[in-house]
């Protein structure tokens, strides 16, 4: 026995202790995660400019982040994310999110697919896609990028990873 370890820990209570250690990690690590945050943006937006799906994308990863502007990690991100989603978004023609849908959740964190969807709803009404919807709704594809903090990029919008 080492002179530094008096104290012998039985090992079914070692790996209690450090069940109850991770399960107090995991509940740090979805707590920012359980409560969304409201949109910083006042009054509707301008309609949208964009003459195809492409240029939409990013008027609408742009609105997202004017939306939560304390939200969006700033620089290059980590080379591990603690979640990866991606979304589709149907967006009527004045701009209100009528369904989203995830197309991939996140692996494991799957406290994050709430808070995401709930961010998008949120963030409603987007810019009215007017100049090339002709009266439908559109989807656009978003790639969310969500680190542990519960600060995100999109895809559309990334900086890139370190």
């Amino acid at each position: 026995m080492s002179p530094f370890c008096r104290l012998q820990v039985p090992p079914a209570l070692r790996a209690g202790l450090a069940g109850l250690l991770l399960a107090g990690a995991a509940g740090l690590a979805s707590a920012q995660f359980s409560m969304v945050p409201s949109s910083a943006l006042s009054g509707p937006p301008e309609p949208s400019s964009a003459s195809d799906d492409v240029a939409y994308r990013q008027e609408a990863a742009r609105h997202v982040y004017a939306a939560y502007p304390l939200r969006i990690h700033k620089g290059k991100l980590p080379p591990m994310m603690y979640a990866v989603m991606i979304t589709d978004t149907e967006i009527d023609p004045a701009g209100q999110v009528v369904n989203v849908k995830v197309v991939r959740p996140p692996a494991a964190a799957t406290e994050v697919t709430p808070f995401v969807l709930a961010l998008i709803r949120r963030a409603s009404p987007f810019p009215a896609p007017s100049k090339f919807a002709n009266g439908t709704n559109v989807v656009y594809r978003e790639i969310w990028l969500v680190d542990k903090s519960g600060k995100f990029q999109v895809d559309t919008l990334s900086e890139g990873q370190l």
